[in-house]
């Protein structure tokens, strides 16, 4: 495979993307349904920040105390609803935005979540600057199974390059150590691909992971956002897919010893719980501003605006605006690429799910080497994960363009 093929993948991941762009306005409550065989997860969203980091895709907003708090009153209304539409959940994954910015605030969330569902896991990101002895305390108790600190970077100039002020790599490192061996899985997030970033960067990440001795690291290629003003901000949107290539081909070549991939972009010491839930549950319920969920094939787009989402919650309506029923052949290609960005495949639960909807796919993949099948499984191979990797980032892509619509709708 070469730049061609990325290319091409590309181009169709891009076309399948833009099916979401054009999601209808409103849903319909009938088809949230829950099904226990198929264990939806929850994911919880808390769009604030003390600081905007000007590379950062995801919907987030400056905290602001007293929104925050109007803001998690209307995230236990969200949750009651499902609750009263006969929900249950035992997963839970929090991400931002910063879900610590306001650590009181999430304690109390937390714990009216647990009054409400029997939660086994509970995943939370975190800045490094909001890890202390007490921090780490307090979400110890409340159930943390997994803790994700976002450092993107080790190297204090490339921090600055991407305008990451809130850490040094020297606090990182020594906020990391203060959360190690109190929770089941910590990960440590990082980011590549940025203009002034070198190979030999990402080897140095590499070896401070090591040297940490955390559970998990999780490489995230730059993703561009249309949403950018600033001249920092633009200068993130030029994405070097060539230059993304070779810094992935290294980085499998340093965290091949010591971790094997969770994901395309996640890579663990023996098995723990990873960021994307929507691997190990393809269906699941997004609560928050700006968060998607997918039930009975279909995607629920809720409001992006923390003041909008605020007022649907108040006359306590679902703060869901868009929708899209997916057809057969859609939700199965949604489902391949989820499973195989997770590595691997189960072929009856594909066939029992869609039954042949997507054999030309499947083949398609084959024929590239991007997978191959052994005793009923489709594993994502190693010359494949980049290319995966780079379907699931267009496909991330393609919701910031959604977030975008929705936003300049005032949906």
């Amino acid at each position: 495979m070469n730049r061609l093929m990325a290319k091409t993948i590309e181009k169709i991941v891009v076309s399948e993307g833009n099916k979401f762009l054009s999601l209808d306005k409103g849903f319909l409550e009938s088809d949230l349904i829950y099904s226990q065989r198929r264990n939806p997860s929850l994911y919880v969203h808390i769009p604030f920040c003390k600081m905007l980091c000007p590379y950062c895709s995801f919907n987030r907003y400056p905290y602001k105390e007293e929104l925050a708090k109007s803001y998690y009153k209307a995230l236990k209304k969200e949750l009651v609803l499902y609750k009263n539409k006969g929900f249950q959940f035992d997963e839970v994954y929090f991400g931002g935005g910063t879900p610590t910015v306001n650590l009181d605030l999430l304690v109390d969330f937390v714990e009216f979540l647990k009054s409400l569902f029997s939660i086994t896991q509970i995943s939370i990101e975190a800045n490094p600057s909001d890890i202390t002895k007490e921090s780490v305390k307090r979400l110890k108790s409340i159930g943390v199974t997994r803790l994700s600190i976002g450092v993107q970077s080790f190297k204090d100039s490339v921090l600055k390059e991407m305008g990451r002020h809130s850490h040094t790599s020297r606090e990182a490192q020594d906020n990391i150590k203060l959360a190690s061996g109190h929770f089941k899985t910590v990960n440590i997030d990082f980011i590549f691909n940025f203009p002034s970033q070198t190979i030999e960067d990402i080897v140095s990440d590499v070896n401070f992971v090591n040297e940490l001795g955390v559970d998990q690291a999780t490489f995230y290629p730059l993703m561009p956002s249309p949403h950018k003003k600033t001249k920092i901000e633009r200068k993130f949107n030029s994405i070097d897919t060539h230059r993304e290539y070779s810094f992935y081909k290294k980085l499998l070549s340093c965290v091949g010893n010591s971790f094997t991939p969770s994901t395309c972009w996640c890579f663990s010491k023996g098995t723990h719980t990873i960021d994307e839930y929507i691997i190990n549950h393809p269906e699941y319920i997004g609560i928050g501003a700006g968060s998607i969920g997918f039930i009975q094939d279909t995607f629920f787009v809720n409001t992006f605006s923390p003041e909008n989402y605020i007022s649907l919650l108040s006359d306590s309506k679902f703060p869901i605006v868009m929708s899209k029923k997916a057809s057969k052949k859609e939700s199965a290609r949604y489902y391949m690429l989820t499973q195989l960005f997770g590595m691997k495949m189960n072929e009856k639960e594909l066939k029992e799910r869609y039954g042949s909807a997507i054999n030309s796919e499947l083949l398609a993949l084959s024929a590239t080497g991007m997978i191959n099948k052994k005793n009923g499984v489709y594993h994502t191979t190693q010359s494949g994960m980049f290319y995966i990797g780079l379907m699931m980032k267009q496909f991330f892509t393609s919701l910031n363009g959604l977030r975008e619509i929705c936003i300049s709708n005032k949906y």
